[in-house]
């Protein structure tokens, strides 16, 4: 065999050999439901329940206690606790308010870090309520003053494109609850609600911000197909239900076009669907080599996916692992090690290098 075919057999084994033949899984701590989680200090997490418990971990001893709160949750079909994140002595959490008649909202609260017991006040509810319990989306990212946060269409389709209403958007507000008076609103979108930022998304279930251009990015569940990750840009409009983003209902009928002129257009699309969840920027020690690449978690594929988008002429993916940990929900990168944690299934789990 000529000798230049030879290596480059070599370099393409060596190069697509699994990375999780090279990575150590760990689980921490058993769970009940996880859906999100944030580093305290480096040695605690908060994490929040899907059912309504809210938990501090100490990673060294392995120790975990519950907190009482004060929401108004409504467990209901993909709706509970949601998002929560932790910043300067500060907890917000996104979660399903209960808004009487089984209809709801997905809210977004604030309190002061508490072990004992945290007293929350709502900061934002996504109008109007509606009877659903799909597609709540809803992650939150902390930017500087601003809160941004995901709020999925609840199974109503069009409404992502009525910017009268909140489901099916993404949220800009300040952490106490503001409205920042460059909202689309108080620029060039009169008819917009003060708090939306960007419209037509579907089920947004990652949303991050990246420590390296600053900017806030996305992940977004399509139909059958048509899941994506992109970058969350003031008044714009990702499309949904007018774009399908290469997926179809799940009647197996068309729904739109992939994308096209006058809509944002995502990173990467992935169809069929691998279910799009938690997503993070990698900025760390432990995978340094990642540094500035988009991590991206999937509930169908049970997978961890790299983006590397700095050219987004040519996006280049990577699969990290499959079918490791189960169903992933939740990614969080350890701020000093760089190490890096999923709620996956009923666990906490650490991926560290194995050597």
């Amino acid at each position: 065999m000529n000798k230049f075919f030879l290596s480059l057999i070599i370099i393409f084994v060596f190069s697509t050999k699994s990375y999780s033949e090279n990575l150590k899984f760990t689980k921490i701590v058993k769970l009940k439901n996880p859906w999100s989680a944030s580093f305290i200090n480096n040695n605690e997490m908060i994490i929040a329940e899907k059912e309504g418990k809210i938990k501090i971990l100490n990673l060294s001893s392995k120790e975990i206690f519950n907190i009482n709160h004060n929401l108004n949750y409504l467990v209901h079909g993909q709706g509970g606790l949601l998002d929560i994140i932790y910043k300067d002595e500060n907890l917000w959490i996104s979660y399903t308010e209960d808004r009487g008649d089984w209809k709801t909202s997905t809210s977004i609260a604030k309190a002061k870090i508490n072990k004992n017991e945290l007293n929350f006040k709502n900061i934002f509810q996504a109008n109007p309520p509606i009877d659903s319990g799909y597609h709540f989306g809803s992650r939150l990212a902390v930017k500087g003053d601003y809160i941004f946060a995901s709020a999925g269409e609840r199974g109503q389709g069009m409404i992502a494109q009525d910017p009268t209403k909140h489901p099916g958007s993404i949220i800009r507000i300040y952490s106490d609850g503001r409205i920042p008076e460059d909202n689309p609103k108080f620029e060039n979108k009169p008819n917009w609600l003060p708090e939306i930022y960007q419209i037509g998304v579907r089920n947004p279930q990652g949303l991050t911000l990246s420590p390296f251009d600053g900017k806030i990015y996305l992940s977004n569940h399509g139909a059958m197909g048509g899941d994506w990750f992109g970058e969350a840009k003031k008044g714009e409009n990702y499309g949904w239900k007018i774009l399908g983003w290469g997926g179809k209902n799940y009647s197996g009928t068309n729904i739109g076009p992939k994308w096209k002129p006058g809509f944002t257009k995502a990173i990467q699309y992935w169809v069929p669907s691998i279910a799009t969840s938690a997503i993070q920027i990698y900025k760390g020690e432990e995978f340094k080599e990642w540094n500035g690449h988009a991590l991206i978690t999937s509930l169908k594929e049970k997978s961890l996916r790299k983006l590397v988008f700095s050219n987004l002429d040519s996006v280049e993916e990577e699969v990290i692992f499959k079918n490791k940990i189960g169903r992933i929900r939740d990614i969080q990168i350890h701020p000093e090690n760089g190490k890096i944690f999923f709620l996956a299934g009923n666990y906490l789990w650490l991926m560290e290098k194995a050597f």
